[in-house]
């Protein structure tokens, strides 16, 4: 079966790396050869192994009955969306690694992919190499999914993972990533949360079965996360991690992405450096996680390798996904429970009086006191932290 690639960048030259090297396994596997026929990129690579298949123009792929499976890791959500639409409604296959196509767009491009008898699969979105979406689409479909919590970023896995090993700053460490091409020349997306909250956006989606928006998640970034921080987390045994969390509120589910403070107790207390890990509850299986590689160029582009051949395996028939285009409401993010960690200049009898009881954690830092609150609601604490003067932060804790 005739294949192509749309987007030759990190990604897409690992997709074609994998399906030259592995090309024996994969026909054993997939029960029919993948043959890449066309690359479609602005750019030219010359000496590049597969230079004679690059194409400037979507439509000569479009147009062509032979191309059956299309990969998408262009990125963005144009022109990828317009080109994705284009080749379903061609009656051709799509893999896409892009988070933000598939979180702004997946109900949508879900919907058309079934109306054309055709798949739309998008496993490398989220979690890079770990399979967690294929594992809530066909494993954990006979449990109602009560909680995801995550480490989906592993650009700001590794800064807090430096900064809680070394004892580094924030931005001695955010350039130390960019040298290591851990992060972007613009890291906004990472140390600001938006990459993790896609993604949560994205698991979320799939186990209401309806489409969240992004826009509608609380999100927080490391930005805030300083050296003293750290000292503090230690002093009380924990570690600073950025996670991206939905649980079941009500009838509906609740989001947020934002650091929290982990005891070693915690599941996801051990996952350092840039590896990503999803925690899962179902309401029959339990607890459950999953570990792994959660970006680089082999590791995503095996993920998308493992749905071409999916769809090789499904050429003639839709695989059902539930995710309806009705948007979800998503439980008021003022009505979760949190403990909290809080830094202040405050004395512990000021803290006292507007907290009542309090864990105060000593780091040795003059002219503060950090403590850790009972468990609040988020609309309480608000109103309580209103009494202490000179908040210098908060994190809360999982």
């Amino acid at each position: 079966m005739k294949a192509a690639i749309m987007g030759y960048g990190t990604i897409g030259s690992g997709v074609a790396e994998i399906l030259r090297v592995n090309k024996d396994l994969i026909k054993k596997n997939a029960g029919e050869e993948i043959e890449l026929k066309y690359i479609l990129d602005l750019r030219d690579f010359p000496g590049d192994p597969e230079e004679k298949k690059l194409v400037k123009d979507v439509d000569v792929i479009v147009k062509d009955p032979e191309v059956r499976l299309v990969v998408e890791t262009m990125g963005g959500v144009e022109p990828a969306y317009t080109f994705v639409r284009k080749m379903l409604e061609a009656g051709k296959h799509v893999t896409t690694s892009n988070k933000a196509l598939v979180a702004d767009k997946g109900a949508e491009l879900i919907r058309i992919a079934r109306e054309n008898k055709v798949n739309f699969l998008f496993e490398a979105s989220v979690g890079g190499g770990i399979p967690i979406i294929r594992t809530l689409n066909r494993s954990l479909t006979g449990d109602v999914i009560e909680e995801i919590t995550g480490i989906v970023n592993g650009t700001t896995n590794y800064m807090l993972t430096k900064m809680t090993n070394e004892g580094s700053d924030f931005d001695d460490v955010l350039k130390e990533a960019q040298a290591k091409g851990y992060a972007e020349k613009d890291p906004t997306a990472d140390i600001e949360g938006h990459d993790a909250c896609r993604k949560i956006a994205i698991l979320t989606s799939l186990v209401a079965g309806q489409q969240v928006d992004f826009n509608d998640i609380d999100t927080e970034g490391i930005t805030h996360i300083t050296a003293t921080d750290i000292k503090y987390a230690k002093a009380a045994g924990m570690k600073i991690k950025l996670l991206a969390r939905s649980a079941v509120a009500g009838d509906t589910y609740a989001a947020r992405v934002a650091p929290y403070l982990l005891s070693p107790s915690h599941p996801l207390y051990s996952v350092d450096d840039v590896f990503n890990a999803v925690f899962v509850r179902g309401n029959m299986l339990g607890d459950s996680m999953y570990y792994g590689s959660g970006a680089g160029k082999l590791p995503t582009a095996s993920a998308v390798v493992g749905d071409l051949i999916e769809m090789l395996k499904h050429a003639d028939k839709n695989i059902y996904l539930e995710w309806k285009e009705e948007k979800l409401t998503l439980g008021n993010p003022e009505d979760q429970e949190n403990r909290y960690f809080i830094r202040t200049s405050a004395s512990k009898e000021q803290v006292k009086e507007a907290f009542g009881e309090a864990e105060f954690v000593d780091a040795g830092i003059q002219g503060e006191c950090g403590f850790i609150t009972g468990l609040l609601r988020e609309r309480d604490y608000h109103e309580k932290i209103k009494k202490l003067p000179d908040v210098k932060n908060m994190i809360r804790l999982d």
